[in-house]
C-alpha cells in the first residue's frame, strides 16, 4: 500500500542517507529564524560517528521523522554507562530534538526513543543531551531573540510545550550570563583577592606542556563539578579531544589556572564565540568558507567570546577562599578577552541551584539572558 503524504513515519538512523536527513534536517526547521546558526557539518558528522569518544562508554540511537518521503523531525536515545555507574538508577537520555511544531511528529519520536531505552532495561529519561551533559545540552525556553554561542544549543519556542504534553516534567535549569569584560570590580572582591595573594597564584595556559596542562584541568573540572545535578566525569580521551581542538582557537591566556600554595585549584577556559565567525557559511567549510574562518579568527578576532568551563576544587567551595579563586581566574581571563577586543561574553551554563556562582557573576554584573531546561520522566 503506497503511504500517504501526511502519513508521519519514524524511521531509524542506520545508513548513510539516513545520517544525512538526521544531521541537514535543523536547516529547515530554522529557516525562518534569523538568530539560528548552522553550526559546521563536520563538527555534526563528528558528534554521530564512532571517533567520538564519548562512545566508548556510552551508546546511542537516532531516529528522523517523515511526512512522506520529506524529514520533519529527529530525535536520540543514549545509555551512558558513566552515569549507570555513578548513579545506579537506570537512566537513559534523549537529545539532538528537532522538529516541525506539530505534536503527532513529537510524539513519534518521544515514542522511538522511549520503546528503545525501556527494550534496554532503562526506567526514567533525562534531557535533552547533545549526546552528553559535557556537550550541548538543555532546551531552550527563554532568550530565543539572540543567537546560540559557540557549543550552545539554540530551539524553537513550542519545543518545551511538546516536550511537557509528552510528560517531561522540569528536573533543573541552567543559565547563560552576559558580561562585558570591563566590569568594575567590587570592592569586596578586590579585598578578598588582596587578602590571599600572599597564598594564590595565577598564571596561564602553559602550551609547551598540553597534555599535562589538560590533565590539571580535567582534574579540577571533575572535582570542582562533581556534585552539580547529573554530573559525569570527563575521560581523558573526551577532555583531550575537545581540549585540543579549542587550543587550536584560543591564546594561552584565555586559559587561567589559579594555584595556591602550589598546588593547581581553579581554572577558567574562555573560548571565541566561533558562530559569530561562522553565521554565513550555511556549516560549510568548502569550498572557500575555511579561508573566511581563517581570515576572522586571524584578523578580524570575534567581538564577542563564551566562558564554557569555570571552576573551584571542592575544598574551596564553601571557604572564604572559593569565591575567591572564582573571581581571581575570571578576573585574569578578562583582561585577557578586552585586550583581543571582546566586548561581549557569555559565561554559560550555570545550574539556577548554583547561587554562590551566580552572586559572584551578578556581583560584577553578569545577567541572565537564556534560560535552558532539563527533563526528567518515569519510563
Amino acid at each position: 500500500m503506497p503511504q500517504s503524504k501526511d502519513e508521519i513515519t519514524v524511521r531509524a538512523v542506520d545508513s548513510k542517507a539516513r545520517r544525512t536527513d538526521f544531521i541537514d534536517l535543523p536547516r529547515a526547521i530554522y529557516a525562518e529564524d534569523p538568530h539560528w546558526i548552522a553550526p559546521l557539518d563536520f563538527e555534526q558528522k563528528q558528534r554521530y560517528s564512532e571517533k567520538n569518544p564519548f562512545f566508548q562508554h556510552a551508546r546511542w540511537r537516532g531516529w528522523v521523522a517523515y511526512r512522506g518521503s520529506r524529514p520533519v523531525g529527529r530525535i536520540s536515545a543514549q545509555i551512558d554507562e558513566l552515569h549507570l555507574q555513578r548513579y545506579r538508577d537506570s537512566t537513559g537520555h534523549f537529545g539532538s530534538l528537532e522538529a516541525e511544531d506539530d505534536p503527532a511528529v513529537f510524539r513519534a519520536l518521544f515514542e522511538a526513543a522511549e520503546t528503545w531505552l525501556r527494550s534496554e532495561g532503562m526506567e526514567r529519561v533525562t534531557g535533552p543531551f547533545n549526546l552528553s551533559i559535557n556537550e550541548e545540552c538543555g532546551l531552550l525556553i527563554e532568550g530565543f531573540d539572540t543567537p546560540p554561542c559557540i557549543m550552545m544549543a539554540h530551539g524553537r519556542p513550542y519545543y518545551a510545550h511538546h516536550s511537557e504534553l509528552w510528560g517531561l516534567r522540569k528536573a533543573t535549569d541552567l543559565l547563560a550570563y552576559h558580561i562585558s569584560p570591563d566590569f568594575e570590580t567590587p570592592k569586596v572582591m578586590a579585598a578578598l583577592a588582596q587578602r590571599a595573594s600572599s597564598r594564590v597564584r595565577i598564571r596561564h595556559l602553559d602550551r609547551k606542556a598540553l597534555d599535562a596542562e589538560l590533565a590539571v584541568l580535567r582534574d579540577i573540572f571533575n572535582d570542582a563539578w562533581s556534585e552539580n545535578w547529573g554530573f559525569v566525569p570527563f575521560t581523558e580521551a573526551e577532555f583531550n579531544e575537545v581540549g585540543k581542538a579549542m587550543t587550536l582557537l584560543l591564546d594561552d591566556d584565555f586559559v587561567q589556572i589559579a594555584e595556591v600554595d602550589g598546588t593547581p585549584a581553579a581554572m577558567v577556559i574562555a573560548l571565541p564565540n566561533i558562530n559569530e565567525a561562522i553565521r554565513d557559511l550555511n556549516g560549510r567549510l568548502l569550498p572557500f568558507g575555511w579561508l573566511k574562518l581563517l581570515w576572522r579568527l586571524k584578523v578580524r578576532f570575534p567581538s564577542t567570546a563564551r566562558v564554557p568551563l569555570l571552576g573551584v576544587r571542592k575544598q574551596y567551595q564553601h571557604s572564604r577562599l572559593g569565591p575567591t579563586l572564582a573571581f581571581v581566574v575570571i578576573d585574569a581571563a578578562r583582561h585577557a578577552l578586552a585586550r583581543r577586543g571582546v566586548t561581549d561574553v557569555e559565561l554559560s551554563w550555570i545550574l539556577e541551584s548554583n547561587s554562590g556562582m551566580r552572586s559572584i557573576v551578578e556581583s560584577i554584573g553578569g545577567i541572565a539572558y537564556k534560560r535552558y531546561r532539563l527533563y526528567e520522566k518515569k519510563l
